[in-house]
């Protein structure tokens, strides 16, 4: 199959079906969803951390353009303080920190404390706006992973897809509350999701005639997965510190990892 129709299938999978499966989440018990969001997470969590350190550094290291391991650790190290960054500025923040169920107004209490004082139906222009571009960079992430390699994309995709879920499901709740129907809701959401096509059609053409910066890109995309993992979605997890709680979180975690590490050595 060609590379570009594979790229545009799991940019799609990794963004237009997360939305509907994140919105079949809301005909769904708000009780229901209490209990399902910290595990979607937990899952999310070991996902991103698979896909980060047993694919695409590896991918990285391991690239037909040879990089000297400090450089890469370099990037890496670079990335994660950039993406720290980005999250301060409020360009990032917004699309992760809504993961654990405390941070989503419906399932606990005040979302976005730094806007509350702006009206509503702006809280929620942010969110869509904030998520198209945070759609557009999984995209270019998604074309990299497949310009060096068809399985990496694969997994990659796959990674994103599952911390997509939990994100577009605390992304519905936001809008809801800021006066969006469903239907508007869900709308606006897969017109935001199509973003990541976008941003994997023009990443394919820019990146094709440049795979020499490929296993930088692939780095930055790993230490985009890691930072969501560690800074924004791990913290959320840790209000819940019972013995059985913890051992529930960890599972799911090490599944997230599995599912990833069986996804990678199957595809190969």
């Amino acid at each position: 199959m060609d590379l570009l129709i594979w790229i545009i299938i799991f940019s799609i999978l990794g963004g237009l079906l997360s939305v509907i499966i994140a919105s079949s989440f809301l005909l769904l018990p708000t009780h229901t969803r209490q209990h399902a969001v910290p595990h979607l997470v937990s899952f999310a969590i070991g996902a991103l951390l698979g896909a980060s350190l047993l694919g695409l550094l590896p991918h990285a290291i391991e690239h037909e353009y040879v990089v000297d391991p400090h450089i890469i650790g370099l990037t890496l190290l670079i990335g994660l303080l950039s993406f720290f960054l980005l999250e301060k500025m409020v360009l990032w923040r917004h699309c992760h920190s809504h993961h654990g169920h405390e941070h989503i107004p419906e399932l606990g209490e005040d979302h976005h404390n730094h806007h509350h004082e702006q009206p509503k139906k702006t809280a929620g222009a942010l969110i869509l706006i904030g998520d198209g571009i945070h759609n557009f960079v999984d995209g270019v992430l998604i074309a990299a992973a497949f310009l060096t390699d068809v399985h990496l994309g694969i997994v990659t995709a796959l990674a994103i897809a599952a911390h997509e879920i939990p994100q577009e499901l605390g992304d519905f709740v936001i809008l809801l509350h800021s006066g969006y129907s469903r239907r508007k809701a869900l709308y606006f959401n897969m017109l935001s999701s199509l973003a990541t096509v976008v941003g994997a059609v023009l990443g394919y053409f820019l990146l094709a005639d440049m795979q020499h910066i490929l296993p930088y890109i692939l780095v930055v995309a790993a230490s985009s997965f890691i930072y969501i993992a560690v800074a924004d979605l791990i913290p959320g997890l840790q209000s819940k510190v019972k013995p059985s709680e913890t051992l529930q979180q960890t599972s799911l975690i090490a599944a997230g990892v599995i599912f990833i590490y069986l996804a990678h050595s199957t595809l190969h």
